[in-house]
Order: C-alpha cells, then structure tokens, then sequence
C-alpha cells in the first residue's frame, strides 16, 4: 500500500504521524507528569524495535475478539486466558473485518510477515509484564499456524451488513438472472 504513494520528485518527502492521543500527550508533557507521560506498550515495541507500533496496539485490540471466539467472555482472571492459536484467531478475525484482503498487506508493513512474529511480539510483552503467560504458553504454539495470503486473500468473502437489506439473488421470478 505505501509503495502507491510517491514524493512528486526528489525534492519532496511523504510523512506520515500518529496522531492518536495527541491531547493526553501534550497535557502529560505541559504538566510534567511522569505518570501521565508513561507509555508502556509505546516502550515495549521502542525497546523491541522489530515491529511497528500499529501491530503492538492491534494485538491489544484483538484480545476481546479472541476470548469471546474462545466462549470465555463470562469468565474473569486468567480463566480468560487464551492460548497463541486462539489468540492468533482473534487477530485473523478481527483483521478480517478491519482491512479485508488486504489484512496480510498491511500486517506486512507492520513488519509481521508470520504468525510466528506475532508469537514474538506476545512474547516482547510477557517480558514487558503488559501481558501474562501460563507455563503452557510458547513461542512455538505460534509457528505455522496460518498463511496469511490463505486467510485473506484465497478464501476472503465479502458480506453486506444486514441493514442494507442484502439478500441474494431469486432462482426465479423478477430479479431472477436469465
């Protein structure tokens, strides 16, 4: 996606910014709040350096998608605990919805180009203390779990919400192909 766009010409650079929080940061850095100017996750992926911050924060996102596809949104404390191949699921869905075929592009420009690399950035941040880990929990549950061009592009489906009134097709009668 970012090959698409180009400078005019050498004298030009394309930026790019991450606005998110802006507000909070500023308050923290006006105030001098050491507490308020604290970003762990932030620290982690600086300190890890191999992927972006964007893969970091989605992985966060995707925890709740992956404890509800695991059936255990009703459970507290680590009985929500979710394995790296049910986590790996919750990514691959909610990636899905977020960015559709294109989820693979974007994870790539991410710098996680395996499900193994996010098993590495799960692990970044066990060491962190941002997330916990059960002694069952390894790198290797992440190895080989999915090819992305698979999950994504081979067997992607578009589907219209349902308050769009999609329905298919009649076989036959008017609106019926002929």
């Amino acid at each position: 996606i970012r090959k698409a766009f180009v400078p005019r010409d050498k004298d030009f650079d394309l930026l790019a910014a991450d606005y998110s929080q802006i507000e909070l940061r500023i308050a923290a850095e006006v105030s001098g709040d050491e507490a308020l100017m604290s970003d762990p996750l932030r620290d982690a992926c600086t300190e890890d350096g191999r992927f972006s911050f964007d893969a970091y924060r989605f992985l966060f996102e995707s925890l709740e998608t992956a404890v509800t596809l695991a059936g255990r949104e009703a459970e507290s404390g680590s009985s929500r605990h979710v394995s790296g191949p049910e986590l790996l699921e919750g990514m691959r869905a909610l990636a899905e919805r977020m960015f559709g075929p294109l989820a693979a592009e974007v994870w790539r420009s991410w710098g996680v180009h395996s499900t193994l690399d996010w098993g590495r950035i799960v692990f970044v941040l066990v060491d962190a203390k941002l997330l916990n880990r059960q002694e069952s929990d390894t790198l290797d549950q992440f190895e080989d779990v999915f090819n992305f061009e698979e999950a994504f592009e081979l067997h992607y489906a578009p589907q219209l919400p349902s308050e769009l009134g999609a329905n298919p097709l009649p076989d036959e009668g008017p609106g019926a192909p002929e």
